[in-house]
């Protein structure tokens, strides 16, 4: 269910749990501070898990991807969030509720078009199964969004089940987080190259400390000529066979920070990722499914029902600047570790999308 064991001789900044280079462990001319994992994971009480299905025969490429914002123990605590949709040609389900109530509970699932729903429905037996006091009492809206893998994936096929999505939250861990082929994003394209399940962290600087912003993406969106990196327009110069005459996929990007925010502050951070997707050179067509989810895990208001008084502290909006570029930054290489991890993969009637070529690429950033 999870990544293969870090290497301990790489630094995981660098280099991703199976051996790949990162995008910083290319030498691209990345900005910012990372935290010691580079990945969403650094924000403390963050886990990952992942369930992956690959069966070239049967043309499935496909999986489940699931965020734990905090212990298993403390999900039904409210998270203060923030949601934004660039580009509605998707779901993300709770969205209704975050923009009114600015919370969510429950663990964070990804996965395909054809399974979003079944991932919403699967979460919340998880949660009935992992909180059997509340009893009539359980009440969430938990965040499921897909992303669709249909041109790799025999989607109309459902392969997808609730007890896959159950054992994904279940796997959810601490530590290095696996990259492109995996969880939800194993049947994902990103730029015409083979794309998937993306991470990156920062760590950002305010007049009250130091705090991390982390982000997980499941990117599936763009075109060839679109495609920039470190804001060089390198599509044209790769090779590969191409996908799409137009764009049709999407992207979901889930951030969270440590740093103390109120829930209108997190909208804000979410509608940040646009920029972040942006500098890989997407203008967010109008076939993508491009939202969007910032969470603190600050300001833990303890279990429902919420209390008669709220309380919170939150950083001065006029020290939200490097919280911003830390969020921008962050998505721009979460999408490139993505593209980076990913491999050469066979779907279904033989499709074939090639991994971008990691030499061809750092040799256009050569000298």
């Amino acid at each position: 269910m999870t990544g293969e064991s870090v290497r301990q001789d790489r630094d995981p900044r660098q280099w991703g749990p199976g051996g790949k280079a990162r995008a910083r462990g290319l030498g691209l001319p990345l900005p910012g501070t990372t935290g010691p994992l580079n990945a969403i994971t650094d924000v403390a009480g963050v886990t990952v898990g992942f369930t992956t299905l690959k069966d070239e025969v049967k043309g499935i490429q496909t999986g489940v991807t699931a965020i734990l914002p905090r212990p298993a123990a403390d999900l039904m605590h409210p998270l203060w969030s923030g949601v934004f949709s660039m580009n509605g040609n998707g779901e993300m389900t709770g969205a209704h509720w975050i923009r009114d109530a600015g919370w969510f509970t429950g663990p964070v699932t990804i996965t395909n078009t054809f399974a979003v729903g079944l991932a919403h429905h699967a979460t919340l037996k998880w949660l009935a199964r992992h909180f059997p006091d509340l009893d009539d009492d359980l009440w969430a809206l938990p965040v499921a969004a897909e992303t669709y893998d249909g041109y790799l994936h025999d989607i109309a096929g459902f392969h997808v089940t609730e007890a896959h999505v159950e054992a994904t939250i279940d796997a959810a861990a601490p530590g290095p987080v696996a990259e492109g082929c995996v969880g939800g994003g194993t049947g994902m394209i990103t730029y015409e190259y083979k794309g998937g399940t993306g991470t990156a962290s920062r760590k950002v600087e305010t007049r009250i400390g130091t705090h991390t912003v982390g982000v997980l993406v499941q990117a599936n969106h763009g075109l060839r000529d679109w495609l920039t990196v470190c804001g060089r327009a390198v599509g044209a110069l790769l090779p590969g066979r191409r996908v799409f005459s137009k764009e049709r996929g999407s992207i979901i990007v889930v951030i969270a920070t440590d740093a103390p925010l109120l829930p209108g502050q997190l909208e804000r951070l979410a509608r940040r990722a646009a920029i972040g997707i942006g500098r890989g050179g997407t203008p967010s067509g109008n076939n993508s499914g491009d939202i969007f989810l910032a969470f603190s895990t600050a300001n833990d208001p303890g279990p429902l029902p919420e209390p008669a008084r709220l309380v919170f502290e939150a950083v001065s909006n006029d020290d939200l600047d490097a919280v911003y570029m830390g969020v921008v930054e962050a998505v721009e290489e979460a999408v490139l570790n993505a593209m980076l991890a990913a491999e050469t993969t066979t779907g279904k009637g033989g499709r074939v999308v090639d991994a971008i070529d990691h030499e061809q690429l750092k040799a256009l950033f050569a000298g």
